[in-house]
Order: structure tokens, then C-alpha cells, then sequence
């Protein structure tokens, strides 16, 4: 469907095809026409940088959402772009009944970044997009859901399951320093082995981009040797990498029903059904509606590191958080009975 079947003005610029490793809604403006050889490169340079402005999979979601908005708008006979803030609210409120409230903030978030990326004024805080997102949040409003915390115990019966063969040294390696980092899924998997590196101490690990790093600036965070072997993640580390034929590339891999180790990296999805295989055959079940979550490595962390008395500042710069309430949002959810004032007064 082209931007003008869908309403779209036509000088104004509709977003283009999505490259497969990073797809966006940047608009490709043509240099101009006198631009040298030097000055066109220059300017494909430009759009490429512009284009990683944003993680891809954020890229990936606006663009879906910007395509379901400028579906809508067809079949309701609004014009999408640029959008009157009552059409934006009329389009809310057509989701009320049947998504989260977080989807319904990223569709306005998609629509937001398309009018920025082409010139045009856009106004979240207009009354009428305001006042309806407000009044179904009022009527529709759903709880966060937060990931289950994988605790120190958990994760040892989950540990236990993974033999000395390929899967097994990958998946010990991957839940425990998914554990021992607080990283998030995506994180891990965006591990290559030179980003992993060997100290006296344990290891220094590279984490080059991370949800809350926009600017790509990286962090590196440090892994000490752990006190049991069995959940020891240096060792586990070690271990992977000796049965790693290829030492460079990826660290975190997938591997052939035959066990044979590939080259290509896991997706970040692979992380929760690795999860999910080792909980069956550890016979356990997380209790709660969100039930087990690769997130849960990182809240386990949180938690337990939390119980023991570490600062929130050591804990935060460990795990790389910019919000203390963020940070100590898994810990209430872990203290929620263990510590309620109910259980004080004489019941």
C-alpha cells in the first residue's frame, strides 16, 4: 500500500522499506542535485547514522504501530499525517477495550516520532489526545506486570539440569552470567567473546549497548569468581569457550540437534525458550501471572544482592540502572508478604 492510498499528503515524506538489521521510519531525502560525489556520500552517511538513532527493535515496534495507526485511519477515512489531535484521540480510544495501556503510550509515541521525523508540529499534550488517553487509562488500566525474580535457589535447580555437553556449557555459561551481570536479554546476546575478558579477579565485561544506553556510549561491568564452583559463572564461562571451535564472533550461539555449535548469535527471544526448557526439567514453576521470564535473572540479582545488605548505589551502577524507584520496584514486589505490616499486628 503506498503513503497515498493510505491518505498520506503526498510532499510529505512516508517512511521507507526497513533495512533487515535496523528498519526505520527516517525519511531518505535525496541530496541536492548540485552535490558532488563527496557531498552525496556524505549525506547517505548521514541518513545510515540517522537511521541508528534508535535500538532496532524499537524501530521494529514504530513501525508496526505506524502501520496499524495509518491502517486505522484508511478504513476510518482520516487522514493520518498530519494527524488532527482528534483523529489521535479517536484512534485511542478505539484500542481501549483490546490492548495495555503500554501499547497504547508506544502507538502515540510511533505517531509522535513520524510527525518529528517529517518537519511537523506535534502536540502529545493536547487536550484531546490528553483527556482520552487519561479517561480510558481511568476505565481500562491494567497493573504493571513485572518479571518473577529467579532467586539464588532457583537458579541452582536450573543450573543443575545442563550437562557437560555443548547446550549445557552454553546455557550454565548463559543463566549465570545473565545472573552474576543483571543483563537483560538482549544484552547477552549481544556478547561477543572478545567482549568477555579474562582478569586475575574473574571478568571484565564489555556490554557495548543496553536499553537505557541511547548514545551507545557502552559500560563495563566486572564478574568475580564465585565461591561454589557449581554456580560459579567464571568457570562457566571458561568452559563454553573451550568447546568453542571459532573463538571470536558471537559468544552466545546456536547449536544443532546433533550439538554441533554454529556462527550465529542467538535471537533474544532463544534466551526465554532456553529459559523455559531448563525450568520443565527442573520441575520448577515460578508462581504469578508473569510467570518465568528471562528478565527474572536480572530481578533475581537485584534481589538477592539487595538481601544482603548491598548499597542501592553499588547495586544500581552494577546493574546499570537510572531509576532507584525502577531498581527497588523488584524488591518490594520480592518483599511484598515476607514484610507486610499485616503480619504485625496480632491477626
Amino acid at each position: 500500500m503506498t503513503a497515498s492510498q493510505r491518505g498520506l499528503p503526498r510532499p510529505v515524506a512516508a517512511p521507507p522499506e526497513p533495512e533487515p538489521e535496523a528498519p526505520s521510519l527516517v525519511s531518505p531525502a535525496p541530496p541536492p542535485p548540485a552535490a558532488t560525489g563527496q557531498g552525496r556520500a556524505a549525506w547517505a552517511a548521514a541518513q545510515r547514522y540517522a537511521r541508528r538513532s534508535m535500538a532496532p527493535a524499537t524501530l521494529r515496534a514504530y513501525r508496526a504501530d505506524w502501520r496499524h495507526y495509518a491502517a486505522w485511519c484508511e478504513a476510518a477515512g482520516l487522514v493520518p499525517l498530519p494527524a488532527a489531535p482528534a483523529t489521535v484521540g479517536a484512534y485511542l480510544a478505539s484500542l481501549a477495550e483490546t490492548h495495555a495501556p503500554t501499547t497504547l503510550r508506544r502507538r502515540l509515541a510511533a505517531i509522535g516520532q513520524m510527525h518529528r521525523y517529517n518537519g511537523l508540529g506535534w502536540n502529545p499534550g493536547h487536550l484531546e489526545i490528553r483527556a482520552t488517553l487519561k479517561g480510558v487509562l481511568a476505565e481500562h488500566g491494567r497493573p504493571l506486570r513485572q518479571a518473577a525474580a529467579i532467586r539464588l535457589a532457583e537458579l541452582r535447580r536450573l543450573v543443575e539440569t545442563c550437562d557437560d555437553g555443548p547446550a549445557g556449557r552454553r546455557d550454565r555459561a548463559l543463566l549465570l552470567l545473565g545472573f552474576a551481570g543483571a543483563l537483560r536479554r538482549a544484552e547477552l546476546v549481544a556478547l561477543d567473546v572478545a567482549d568477555v575478558v579474562p582478569t586475575p579477579e574473574g571478568l571484565r565485561l564489555r556490554i557495548r549497548r543496553s536499553k537505557t544506553d541511547q548514545q551507545r556510549a557502552g559500560a563495563e561491568i566486572g564478574i568475580p569468581r564465585g565461591r561454589h564452583p557449581a554456580t560459579c559463572p567464571v568457570r562457566a564461562v571458561e568452559a563454553w569457550r573451550v568447546a568453542l571451535v571459532h573463538r571470536s564472533g558471537p559468544l552466545f550461539r546456536r547449536i544443532s540437534k546433533a550439538g554441533r555449535i554454529g556462527h550465529d548469535r542467538l535471537w533474544p527471544d532463544a534466551v526465554r525458550f532456553l529459559l523455559l526448557r531448563r525450568a520443565r526439567l527442573a520441575g520448577l514453576r515460578v508462581e504469578g501471572p508473569e510467570g518465568l521470564t528471562a528478565h527474572g535473572l536480572r530481578a533475581g540479582f537485584i534481589t538477592e544482592a539487595y538481601d544482603r545488605g548491598i548499597r542501592d548505589e553499588d547495586i544500581m551502577r552494577h546493574s546499570r540502572h537510572r531509576d532507584l524507584r525502577t531498581m527497588r520496584g523488584y524488591v518490594r514486589r520480592a518483599r511484598l508478604v515476607g514484610e507486610s505490616p499485616a503480619g504485625l499486628v496480632g491477626l
